[in-house]
């Protein structure tokens, strides 16, 4: 049977479609009766004849009419058949209303008119595409598979009661969703140490309205802004069209640099203290009482963009800044139900009752209230307990992600890169040899179905070209490791012709015997990409032991052996337990482990038994 059946009038079904038959034709027909095709009083083929041109059961074509006709769309007259209802507006008449104009005659004078042009500086966005390559490695768009799809559907069941109906359907005004609020306030504050009462709470559409709002309020030509550098970089154009006075603070492995010299000027500061946009990086303790220290001292607003938080990834920092003693003068600005975003689009704004007053009234001459909804059905997620519940399981996604992508750069790419130390959080912020492009990297790893972020747009200046992210908040566990090979062949080829890593001299590659009395009751000293130190002991009967983490906190064990002048190992879970063999170059303290082709894999300090007795 054809998949594709059609009628005179245009009316056509798709048996492979995941819409039911009834609904197709019924969409077809509102279609037809608002483009025109069938006019106000217009008869309708029989339910026999339609049914026969379509194939389709002829039950179902009069379960279609009866539908239209219940809801006012068409009419049925006795014995002679179902019409247009009289007195429909008449169809579009000129179909380039619907298609568009091909004309763009006025294209340049609106280009004069706009006192606000787009400026080209942003990059491009999440593409609507992505979900089609095999390995999105990016950060913020969640795959469906994370998406709590039952606790969804009960909280909605919940929301769309009669009585709750009648709760969120009242024209309130501007005022947000009480039990939404209420749920804010009692459960998700909280949990980052900030206390706020029910004026000191604005519901947005997001993390970004809310620091929309915030510079807004806070922002003019006159007004000296601090911001991270790297940073978002829809803040920083945000910034730039208010006419702030920018300011860049440098960011290293302890977050954003606090010294008073820096913030001397500063009436303003943006940052993401809990995991910085978009380096990952947790702002020190140390650093986060200076600031709030100096921020008290010179009068500074702190505007917290609380990025990423509800995965538990800032677990070493459980508090908010505005949460720490002294955290009076912080505006604090997060994302609600991240792992919702694309069907809710939350977030919150907590101040003071005169700055949630003053954002309130700017949201109203803007965007309005988010839909209510939308509030009372996450309010609903939250009371039932069904977020929780569900940030429990995304939090756990993520960590068997990050591991899994951990693992797969050390395993792949051990000596050509290293990563930021972070919390676990959702991605990796990768830097790798001064001759990498890292653009011209994302370019090739796209040709082999790898979507990579390259990080230019978050700098304020000039940006790292060797540096790039990888995040796992869109792909699966077990896509991670083929996805980091097709990464790393993209690595390799686009170096260029100048890079240059240590050669295989096969006159001083160690044969077997020798080899193995070189390695014999020897530990090996090495670093993890993420530059966590690793021990490997390598005992005289063939034994393996190793333990990463400045605590320990990984270890595994193995065996090692010669084959011919190969060093052979297999790991019991370390690299996929699978077995390697190498050829081996020790010069000094240094062991190199060498592929069949001659490319460097690792290296590593090595420590002979007579020298640990030594010392």
């Amino acid at each position: 049977m054809r998949n594709k059946a059609a009628t005179p009038h245009g009316l056509v079904i798709d048996r492979n479609s995941v819409v039911s038959l009834q609904e197709q034709l019924r969409r077809q027909i509102i279609d037809a009766i608002s483009l025109g095709l069938f006019a106000s009083g217009a008869r309708l083929p029989s339910s026999r004849q339609l049914s026969r041109d379509l194939q389709i059961s002829r039950n179902t074509v009069a379960a279609v009419y009866e539908r239209l006709v219940a809801d006012g769309h068409l009419e049925s007259a006795n014995r002679s058949g179902v019409y247009v209802r009289n007195g429909v507006r008449d169809g579009i008449q000129n179909r380039d209303q619907v298609s568009g104009s091909p004309t763009r005659v006025l294209d340049d004078q609106w280009s004069e008119w706009l006192v606000s042009k787009a400026s080209g500086e942003l990059p491009g966005g999440l593409r609507p595409d992505w979900e089609k390559y095999p390995f999105p490695f990016l950060e913020g768009p969640f795959d469906r598979s994370l998406f709590p799809t039952r606790e969804w559907r009960d909280a909605s069941r919940c929301a769309l009661s009669v009585s709750e109906i009648e709760s969120w359907t009242a024209d309130v005004g501007d005022a947000d969703d009480p039990m939404l609020i209420d749920e804010i306030r009692r459960k998700i504050l909280p949990q980052r140490g900030v206390t706020a009462g029910a004026e000191e709470i604005l519901v947005t559409t997001g993390a970004q309205q809310a620091l929309y709002l915030a510079a807004s309020l806070l922002v003019n030509r006159k007004i000296v802004v601090c911001l991270e550098d790297p940073c978002n970089p829809e803040l920083r154009l945000l910034l730039e069209r208010l006419g702030a006075r920018l300011e860049y603070i440098p960011v290293d492995e302890k977050g954003v640099k606090v010294e008073k010299t820096r913030l001397m000027n500063c009436d303003v500061m943006f940052l993401s203290p809990g995991r910085q946009r978009p380096t990952g990086v947790t702002l020190s303790q140390r650093r986060r009482r200076s600031l709030l220290r100096i921020a008290a001292q010179k009068g500074i607003v702190l505007v917290e963009d609380d990025y990423q938080w509800e995965a538990g990834f800032n677990g070493a920092n459980a508090l908010a800044l505005r949460g720490e003693h002294g955290g009076e003068q912080v505006v604090y600005a997060a994302t609600l139900a991240q792992p919702l975003a694309a069907a809710l689009r939350l977030g919150v704004l907590v101040a003071p009752a005169p700055v949630i007053r003053a954002a309130r009234e700017l949201r109203r001459v803007t965007t309005r209230p988010p839909a209510l909804s939308i509030q009372r059905t996450f309010a609903q997620m939250l009371a039932l307990g069904h977020y929780a519940a569900a940030i429990r399981r995304v939090e756990d996604a993520f960590s068997k992600r990050m591991f899994a992508l951990r693992e797969a750069l050390n395993f792949y790419l051990p000596t050509k890169i290293s990563l930021l130390p972070t919390e676990m959080g959702a991605s990796a912020w990768i830097k790798g040899p001064p001759q990498l492009d890292a653009n011209r990297l994302a370019r090739k790893a796209e040709a082999h179905g790898a979507l990579i972020e390259s990080v230019e747009s978050y700098f304020a200046d000039r940006a790292p070209k060797n540096v790039f992210r990888l995040g796992v908040t869109g792909i699966h566990e077990d896509r991670i490791r083929e996805g980091v090979s097709v990464v790393a062949k993209a690595f390799y080829a686009s170096l260029d012709a100048s890079f240059e890593e240590t050669a295989f001299d096969e006159a001083r590659a160690l044969s077997g015997p020798a080899l193995k009395r070189a390695v014999s009751g020897a530990t090996l000293l090495c670093k993890t990409v993420a530059g966590d130190p690793c021990t490997i002991s390598l005992a005289r009967n063939g034994r393996m032991t190793g333990v990463a983490g400045f605590a320990n906190e990984e270890q595994d064990s193995g065996a090692w052996w010669i084959e011919r002048d190969y060093w052979c190992r297999q790991w019991d879970e370390w690299a996929y337990g699978e077995t390697a063999r190498f050829r081996v170059v020790i010069e000094g303290e240094k062991i190199q482990w060498f592929s069949d082709d001659g490319r460097l894999i690792d290296w590593a300090v090595i420590v002979r038994s007579g020298a640990r007795k030594a010392m």
